[in-house]
């Protein structure tokens, strides 16, 4: 039996950083508990998180590469190149942050790593109660006064809309120099497009001769992995030029883009945190910048002595703007390659990173607004209300997202 005050349960981006954020001050730490799968089918593989963030930030000794210049390519090959300063496009792999993380917490005392399958959480009038499996089969309880729990929900809340953003990368080595290691790709259009959502490619050079790529799709269903591989086998070879190369590594998810609400609170000492959470940006599907905000909210609220409530992680106006969005995507009505296109022509790249955090004010979202598709995005604006919200067969298992700032590349 385990007693603590802190249970955190599953030790992903959202896990592993609410427990840093906690243990920030060693002397006023609480005990905590943090629960990690097993090795197994349960844990994920390694994950790859992307955001943006000012020249320096607190894990920057674990970043495995960072660029001070994007680019979008659009349908037609015409390229928008700028320089987001004072941000930075970050890359952070999961496993360089799980050991950055854990030197924190064996530094605090207090702190505890168990490896069991969670298979129930039990709220109660005084703390709640975490039942396990441990990794020899025994059966494990522990009893926590606030239990924070980023295990992907069984199923999606009811939704007006719903997409998946999915992808497959590569990690590519070639023998020849040819990625521009300062400057990353964040959408390539030059992509064949679905007729409802949009296709792009993702190009994240590490050095001139290695990058990860990937192709991604925001749309209705996932495609196989031939499929994935085919996709991208065309866009290494047409669009990047690339003849000969050895893939690596591969890097394969799913992140659901949705208008559905997420509560935060599942019980008097029970809350959910990470995607489950409501943190991936339903626009982009980018989690991690997000994940670091509640986190270290929910640690400022505890060493106050005030309930840990997790806050939202967006705005409900950055929210709203979401929802219009994804419904226009999803009908046809707006065409997503340009719709972005046309966002990175002519706002400037600061100020649309600061507006895809949902950092902007109300002013620069209405200028923003502009550079959209005006008439179909106020129709879908006017009868988004109306709508109902429904679960449907597209009601599936969360997935692990790598991409947390997702996306975590969480766009």
């Amino acid at each position: 039996m385990y007693d603590t005050e802190i249970a955190i349960v599953g030790a992903g981006a959202a896990g592993l950083s609410l427990a840093y954020h906690l243990c920030a001050a060693p002397s006023k730490a609480p005990s905590i508990v943090l629960i990690d799968a097993p090795p197994g089918p349960l844990r994920p593989p390694e994950r790859t998180w992307c955001f943006w963030e000012q020249l320096r930030g607190e894990f920057d000794e674990v970043t495995s590469a960072d660029w001070s210049t994007l680019r979008l390519r659009g349908p037609d090959g015409i390229s928008v190149t700028g320089s987001p300063a004072p941000l930075r496009y970050k890359m952070l792999r999961s496993r360089s942050f799980e050991t950055f993380v854990h030197k924190r917490l064996e530094a605090t005392p207090g702190v505890t790593r168990l490896a069991a399958a969670v298979h129930d959480v039990r709220d109660g009038p005084q703390g709640a109660q975490v039942r396990a499996t441990g990794s020899r089969g025994e059966t494990l309880t522990l009893r926590a006064r606030w239990v924070f729990d980023s295990r992907p929900l069984p199923r999606l809340p009811p939704a007006r809309t719903t997409l998946l953003q999915h992808f497959r990368g590569w990690f590519l080595r070639l023998d020849q120099p040819a990625f521009d290691p300062g400057v990353a790709d964040l959408m390539d259009f030059r992509t064949p497009q679905p007729r409802h959502g949009l296709s792009f490619g993702y190009v994240l050079p590490s050095s001139p001769y290695e990058a990860l790529v990937e192709y991604t799709e925001f749309s209705a269903s996932v495609l196989n992995d031939a499929g994935y591989d085919q996709a991208l086998r065309t866009y290494v070879g047409d669009q990047l030029g690339l003849e000969k190369y050895e893939v690596h590594r591969i890097e394969q998810g799913v992140i659901p883009m949705t208008d559905a609400r997420f509560p935060r609170r599942a019980g008097r000492s029970v809350f959910r945190i990470g995607t489950a959470g409501g943190a991936t940006r339903p626009s982009t599907g980018y989690t991690f910048a997000a994940v670091q905000r509640q986190a270290r909210a929910i640690a400022h609220a505890w060493h106050e002595g005030r309930t840990p409530h997790p806050p939202p992680a967006h705005s409900r106006r950055s929210l709203a703007m979401d929802a219009v969005l994804l419904r226009a995507l999803d009908t046809g009505r707006v065409n997503g390659a340009g719709f972005f296109t046309g966002l990175f022509t002519n706002v400037p790249m600061e100020r649309l990173l600061r507006f895809l955090d949902g950092a902007t004010r109300w002013h620069e979202d209405f200028r923003i607004g502009l550079h959209t598709p005006v008439r179909p995005m106020l129709r879908t604006a006017i009868e988004l209300p109306l709508l109902p919200r429904l679960s449907t067969a597209r009601e599936r298992t969360l997935p692990a997202s790598r991409r947390q700032h997702g996306r975590q590349k969480e766009m």
